[in-house]
């Protein structure tokens, strides 16, 4: 069993440090240079970008997940940020081009940055890492883009630590923001 977790803190590890700063701080600079911010996915990726809108709230971004009934129009000056392991979905591709018609900025996550539908976005974050459009080319014990999600969530949450730092916010911070409808 050892075995199995260590092959897994490996692997996570290897495609955690190799993503690029310099597409993280991209992404960090249209954060916050944002209007509004609106996250899409699917799947176990929805839940990756879910968690992480949560954490945006929290330090008090204007953040929408596509889908909620209160989700406004995305304008000029906003910003979407989808994911696409594969490189595509359609889902993804529709609601890019929407993104698009209005201005608003768009950022990427995929393993697959010189697709299409990826290049149509401002900003690329390239996770090298396992999808299920790979599963029998990498060398993983984890299924179906477990690798990359997990890649994802700690990229985010990477994220979230680096924004708290730049504003000097604090836990106390997001605390205040955190629902007190429990």
């Amino acid at each position: 069993m050892s075995n199995i977790k260590n092959q897994m803190i490996s692997e996570l590890t290897k495609s955690f440090f190799e993503t690029k700063d310099a597409e993280i701080n991209k992404l960090i600079e249209d954060i916050d240079t944002a209007n509004r911010i609106f996250i899409y996915g699917l799947g176990r990726e929805k839940i990756v970008l879910s968690s992480f809108a949560m954490r945006l709230m929290h330090l008090g971004y204007k953040v929408h997940v596509i889908g909620d009934v209160t989700t406004p129009a995305i304008s000029k000056n906003d910003l979407l940020i989808t994911s696409s392991g594969t490189g595509y979905l359609s889902t993804v591709d529709a609601l890019m081009k929407i993104a698009a018609s209005k201005n608003a900025n768009i950022a990427f996550f995929t393993a697959f940055p010189n697709e299409p539908l990826p290049q149509q976005a401002n900003t690329i974050i390239e996770i090298k890492a396992q999808t299920m459009k790979q599963d029998d080319e990498i060398d993983s014990i984890q299924p179906m883009g477990s690798l990359f999600e997990q890649t994802q969530l700690f990229i985010l949450e990477y994220i979230i630590i680096i924004l708290i730092n730049k504003h000097n916010l604090n836990e106390d911070d997001m605390v205040d923001n955190h629902t007190n409808l429990e």
